[in-house]
């Protein structure tokens, strides 16, 4: 019994002495831990400094050229006249539009003239409408035809300039 009693306690001594190397390894780890984050705020320390350091030193460097440079070297500035600047050009019409068309009675009768190009027709129309006043006091894009504008949009008392322009053009070949 002496020989398992003694097995016990060397056992039990083991075990502490295992205990104590686990706590004595991890307050080592902890230790290490701290001394590596201590120098790394050190060396982020010495880097800002040296940062720091340097952009002094670059200023200085920059404020010791500038008194050497003389005014003559320095190169005239470019007068905004000698860029060059692109000339824009007009629109060139499309000849399809400018093509005089031939009116028919109803609608020469409204314009003016038998032959006429699309753009002048509407032109016309609408010096027409305003010496009038045909166009609708409450909705500006509605026209109130009188008469002579009756034939020309079908019959219809009231038509909007959109629709307008879409019944003009039956009148013109």
């Amino acid at each position: 019994m002496a020989a398992k009693q003694k097995k016990k306690a060397k056992k039990k001594v083991t075990k502490r002495k295992a205990a104590k190397r686990k706590t004595t390894k991890r307050k080592a780890t902890k230790r290490k831990a701290t001394k590596r984050k201590a120098t790394k705020k050190k060396a982020t320390k010495r880097k800002a400094t040296k940062r720091k350091a340097t952009k002094k030193a670059t200023k200085r460097k920059v404020t010791k050229k500038k008194p050497a440079k003389k005014k003559a070297e320095k190169k005239p500035a470019k007068k905004k006249a000698e860029k060059k600047v692109k000339k824009k050009t007009k629109r060139k019409p499309n000849p399809a539009f400018m093509r005089p068309l031939q009116l028919d009675e109803a609608l020469s009768a409204v314009v003016g003239s038998t032959r006429m190009p699309r753009t002048e027709v509407t032109k016309q129309l609408w010096v027409y409408i305003r010496k009038n006043g045909l166009q609708d006091s409450v909705d500006r894009r509605m026209i109130n035809a009188d008469d002579k504008l009756k034939v020309v949009f079908n019959g219809k008392a009231q038509v909007s300039m959109f629709e307008m322009t879409k019944l003009v053009s039956r009148h013109m070949q």
